[in-house]
């Protein structure tokens, strides 16, 4: 049989006779029992105890038969005569019963695509994005178990989209943001199939943090821990979006990548039973600031707000809401600190005009009035992303929707995806 040596042991003289005759007789029958004992000595001292009977049994009985040889099966993905492929999904060729030797994918006009053999020699990935409505061909030759070469290959076309979306991301690269600080996605145009993106928008953090999406319309996903960030967290957004479908004939354009890092926990009271503010860094209050908030009227929403962004010279306009320059309560009124706390045009902001007020009245439009000094000190400590809790007025809650409202929808209520289902 071949690959396998037999061992043959040949006992020489068993049946081998001596013939004795005469006065030799008595000599040799007493020699043949001296031999005799000798043999049964030397058999006792060879032969193993029970104990080692069952231990050898056991290792000859642990050999396992080596494999036995098979020709190599390689799956190539896409298989050959495929259309609609998704550009941005990876090319791969996967190997059993052998390893992959050689792998090419090349593009109908003779261009190569990078890819590299992995686990050892089991299988193949592609290291790029193809194209839109192009063809490939993917060669791939192996050995299998069995000593023998093969090779396979595969033909297939990749999509053309119906249109394209981009993505814009929030923060940006290179930003330190507050713990409050949600991770935003806006696509430039409505996603039918919202599973498929969020499953190309990849959140990696350092340390793990528990977090997940909530749609707020059919284009802007937020992404937010189910806690407050904690400080010195490190973030990576990779929006890898390009060439996956979205749906509805939608293909995503460009990726986007964004590292972060959260910074100081700065969390702000505005409480307006005390017309104070209230700033802790790191759990720790450092200081206290007299206010003015929303006059009747104009009472200032209640809820967590998240700053959005900081101003250093900002113009105040009530146009913005609706309300013309030469109104009653009309204004356009330059402020040297401004940070925005919603949409709706909620600031806080530097009010050198209402300062008698501020500690004791509410007197303003909505905004939260703070003396210039206050104003400078409280942007010098504070990032984007810093949350900022407003309680005790006579305002509405805040809404979700009026910036990042994010902490206004309770966790249980997140994990549902909002407008993930339609």
């Amino acid at each position: 049989m071949s690959g396998l040596r037999f061992l043959a042991r040949h006992r020489g003289g068993a049946n081998k006779r001596d013939r004795i005759t005469g006065s030799a007789r008595a000599a040799s029958v007493a020699g043949l029992a001296a031999l005799t004992l000798t043999v049964v000595t030397a058999l006792a001292g060879c032969t193993p105890s029970p104990a080692e009977q069952v231990a050898n049994t056991g290792q000859q009985g642990s050999a396992k038969p080596s494999a036995p040889s098979k020709p190599i099966s390689m799956k190539l993905n896409p298989s050959d005569g495929a259309n609609d492929v998704e550009p941005g999904k990876p090319i791969t060729v996967t190997a059993e019963h052998g390893k992959l030797s050689k792998v090419t994918l090349t593009g109908e006009d003779g261009t190569p695509v990078k890819g590299k053999i992995v686990d050892d020699g089991a299988r193949w990935v592609s290291g790029e994005p193809l194209g839109f409505g192009k063809g490939y061909t993917a060669k791939a030759v192996g050995t299998g178990s069995d000593g023998e070469r093969a090779v396979e290959s595969s033909s297939f076309r990749t999509a053309t989209p119906q249109g394209t979306a981009t993505v814009s991301v929030q923060p940006t690269d290179g930003e330190t943001v507050g713990v409050g600080q949600p991770l935003i996605f806006t696509f430039s145009t409505n996603i039918p199939d919202k599973e498929a993106a969020e499953e190309a928008l990849r959140v990696s953090t350092d340390p793990v943090t528990d977090g997940a999406f909530y749609w707020f319309d059919d284009a802007t996903v937020h992404w937010r821990p189910k806690e407050y960030w904690t400080s010195g967290t490190n973030v990576d957004i990779n929006a890898a979006i390009y060439g996956k479908d979205l749906g509805g004939g939608i293909y995503g354009g460009d990726d986007q990548r964004a590292k972060v890092q959260i910074g100081d926990r700065v969390v702000v009271i505005a409480d307006g039973a005390s017309y104070q503010m209230s700033v802790s860094i790191n759990g720790k209050q450092v200081r206290k600031m007299p206010i003015s908030m929303g006059k009747p009227g104009y009472d200032t929403p209640h809820g967590t707000y998240v700053a959005m962004s900081e101003h250093q010279g900002y113009t105040m306009d009530s146009t913005t809401y609706g309300v013309a320059e030469d109104a009653p309560e009309g204004y356009r009124i330059w402020v040297e600190i401004a940070t925005r706390m919603s949409y709706s045009g909620i600031f806080y902001h530097s009010a050198p005009w209402s300062v008698a007020q501020q500690g004791s009245e509410h007197s303003s439009h909505g905004c939260i009035n703070l003396s210039s000094e206050d104003a400078r000190w409280l942007q010098g400590v504070s990032n984007k992303g810093d949350v900022i809790i407003v309680r005790n007025t006579d305002g509405p809650k805040l809404e979700p929707t009026d910036g990042w409202g994010d902490w206004q929808i309770p966790w249980e209520q997140w994990l549902s995806g909002g407008k993930r289902n339609g």
